[in-house]
């Protein structure tokens, strides 16, 4: 590896100052020219290596900065000099992330707590103390008056560790002991523990590299948990353990052979089975043991290809959520036992081919089916005696309406959430015999936050194939549709995600500086139905990103946006789509920023010790087939690094990231570096303590967004 030259130290603002690398900041919000800073990025060395497949052989340049161990020196020092360029390169917007970073904070109620939910007799929730970086989670038995029961104080948890995280946790059915899935370092290979809530002891027991997911027995002392291969971190071995025991022990009760699926556990809402769930991109196969004798588990359906369903379990009768003869799901019923014969599944709720069904929970006089319908998500409920379906309505054009935290079967009120991108994260109680409706709490905004001062707006962009792709906007009132303001796109569009009109409390940061900010619902979501997700997969993902890149020259010939200030950002598969639109329209955008980005396409889908790969071929393709080889290749953002200018572009990864390991964005940047153009600011940073998530704190969070925005801002010409 070449020596790494930084001229700027990343020591601190007054040291970057005086090396010629910071700007002074203009006293007032002002549009001027992105500022350009005197430093030399960082150059990888080049060393041949040639990846092999039946479909074909490429040279990698820069495959040698995989580095499984993440001890290398020359991986770690061209990793740590990338971080140094960035910090040198931002030095002079640094007053601008730090009054961005106080301003999202300031927003912030820090004593806050989220709306208790009872289940058996206690009230659960957690809340934040002033200043903390983790929750608290407690409870309190039979009242809200009742004194509290602290169960984890995760900051406690978490001293000593740079990252910490807790993942799922499941009360026993006597609500004695708490299990709980904890990780210290980002990777998701959680440990799970044990509490006394009675104590306060923490149990001996241990268990290592397993899934998050918990599922208790009704004997409150045996739980079953997923096993993770070590090397490719897939759920595939479910094992249970009783407390007391050694985990190394543990028996093995369902192995999955298929690599291609994820295994995970739980139980139904009754508590009365204990569920196996194995599912791919398209199929499903569900598990399930009485939780007071697990000593089999029975094949709810057993699984076919293009078979996809979820079940819970009602009033002995299964309600089977399921594609079969319906791509955007339908609701069936069937006796327990019976389940397992098609033919004597009753239908519940019909297949609509204007609406998509997402998901559902079950009570005892109602079903509430969270449902997509004009590209928007709302809460529909059906009857299960008298009466007919109705939703749950609402006065915006765009929002997001979604099942709340439901723990409760017996009960005429359901618990739903609703936002939209002027609305805050609102959480309500519907009772659906009075039609009363109950505001319980509304994410509290703090400062001059008025909702009346944003507007939203739904509309339809037509892609270069004729499809109308909706997107949703928002900006401050006063916004003049002239092309003149800077515009903030983004996207996911794939796995069938859809990306919701939800609020967003650092955003405002951005719309109150004039940005107008759009969410594109582009092919490889479901916000149209499955053939919305069908069209932007496998072969052809390629309608994912020309749909981006269609909306954004929608949005600025309808003068939404300055043609000169368009930006762009995604994550992870969303960041696959922000490298390759920065390959097929680099002109079209001032700047890009990309997170943990899936780039190296190829690559990584020909090797099946990476984690995630094998689950994936049916939804990229398996590039060992020349066909599927070959259309990947065709869009694989690291694969189609060319000779030309590319925008200003910001790309992060974590050094630990389980699901987009940190060396394909760092081979991509290293590549871009050797082959771009133009002198615009490619700028990269790998946190050296955090996976797929960024950083684990409250508030280090907003540090990692404050950092967008300022170079986001910085490029718009914006600085204060």
């Amino acid at each position: 590896m070449r020596p790494i030259t930084i001229a700027c130290a990343a020591a601190g603002l007054l040291a970057a100052s005086l090396a010629g690398c910071a700007s002074t900041p203009a006293p007032k919000t002002e549009t001027m020219t992105a500022t350009t800073t005197t430093a030399t990025p960082p150059i990888a060395a080049k060393r041949d290596y040639k990846v092999t497949s039946p479909a074909g052989t490429r040279n990698d340049e820069y495959y040698w900065l995989r580095d499984d161990s993440r001890k290398d020196p020359d991986v770690i020092g061209y990793l740590e000099a990338e971080n140094a360029y960035k910090e040198a390169m931002l030095a002079h917007v640094q007053p601008l992330e730090n009054k961005l970073y106080d301003e999202m904070i300031a927003r912030i109620k820090q004593d806050d707590a989220s709306v208790p939910y009872r289940k058996r007799g206690y009230w659960y929730y957690s809340r934040f103390m002033t200043g903390s970086e983790y929750p608290v989670f407690a409870r309190k038995a039979g009242s809200l008056e009742a004194a509290e029961q602290v169960m984890l104080d995760v900051n406690v948890l978490a001293k000593g560790f740079e990252f910490f995280q807790v993942g799922a946790f499941e009360v026993s059915p006597n609500d004695r002991i708490l299990a709980y899935a904890e990780d210290s370092v980002g990777r998701r290979q959680w440990v799970i523990r044990f509490k006394d809530l009675v104590t306060g002891e923490t149990l001996p027991d241990r268990i290592t590299n397993a899934e998050a997911g918990i599922a208790w027995a009704a004997d409150n002392r045996t739980v079953f948990y997923t096993e993770k291969d070590p090397e490719t971190l897939l759920g595939f071995r479910v094992r249970r353990h009783v407390l007391g025991t050694d985990a190394k022990d543990d028996p093995v009760v369902y192995e999955e052979q298929d690599k291609s699926f994820y295994t995970g556990v739980g139980t139904t809402k009754d508590d009365k089975y204990i569920i196996i769930v194995s599912d791919s991109t398209i199929s499903t196969e569900m598990r399930y043991a009485d939780a007071a004798d697990p000593a089999a588990f029975k094949v709810l359906f057993p699984r076919e290809r293009d078979h996809e369903y979820d079940a819970d379990h009602l009033d002995g009768r299964w309600i089977i959520r399921t594609n079969w003869q319906a791509p955007n799901f339908r609701l069936m019923e069937a006796k327990v036992g019976e389940e397992s014969d098609r033919g004597k599944w009753r239908e519940v709720l019909p297949h609509r081919a204007d609406a998509f069904i997402h998901g559902f929970d079950v009570f005892k006089g109602f079903l509430a089916i969270s449902e997509r319908s004009g590209g928007l998500r709302k809460i529909r409920i059906r009857p299960l005696t008298t009466g007919e379906d109705f939703f749950i309505s609402s006065d915006e054009a765009a929002y997001t309406a979604g099942l709340g935290q439901n723990a409760e079967i017996d009960t005429e009120v359901v618990r739903y959430t609703y936002t939209s991108l002027t609305t805050p994260n609102s959480t309500y109680d519907y009772n659906i015999r009075t039609g009363e409706k109950t505001l319980l709490k509304r994410d509290p905004v703090l400062g001059d936050f008025d909702p009346a001062n944003y507007t939203t707006e739904f509309a339809w962009a037509t892609a270069r194939d004729g499809q109308k792709v909706p997107v949703s906007i928002v900006y401050r009132k006063g916004f003049k549709r002239d092309g003149t303001a800077p515009l903030m796109q983004y996207a996911y569009g794939s796995y069938g995600i859809s990306t919701d009109p939800a609020f967003s409390v650092s955003r405002l940061s951005l719309l109150d500086r004039g940005f107008v900010y759009a969410i594109a619902h582009i092919r490889g979501g479901q916000e149209m139905g499955r053939r919305w997700y069908d069209d932007g997969r496998l072969l052809r993902k390629q309608n994912t990103f020309t749909d981006f890149i269609d909306v954004t020259r929608f949005l600025v010939q309808q003068g939404y946006a300055d043609p000169k200030r368009v930006f762009a950002s995604g994550g992870s598969a969303g960041g696959l789509l922000i490298g390759a639109v920065a390959n097929l329209a680099p002109g079209d955008y001032r700047g890009l920023v990309a997170h943990v980005p899936f780039v190296d396409v190829v690559t990584t889908m020909l090797d099946e010790s990476i984690p995630l790969t094998t689950n994936e071929f049916d939804e990229w393709g398996n590039p060992k087939d020349r066909k599927y080889y070959e259309y990947m290749l065709s869009y694989s953002p690291y694969d189609n690094v060319a000779k030309q200018d590319y925008p200003a572009m910001l790309v992060t990864t974590g050094l630990w990231d389980s699901q987009v390991q940190y060396y394909e964005p760092a081979k991509w940047v290293a590549r871009l570096r050797a082959r771009k153009t133009d002198s615009n600011p490619l700028l990269f940073r790998t946190t050296m303590e955090a996976g797929h998530g960024g950083k684990s704190g409250r508030f280090q969070r907003f540090r990692e967004v404050a950092e967008e925005y300022s170079f986001v801002l910085d490029q718009a010409g914006i600085r204060e």
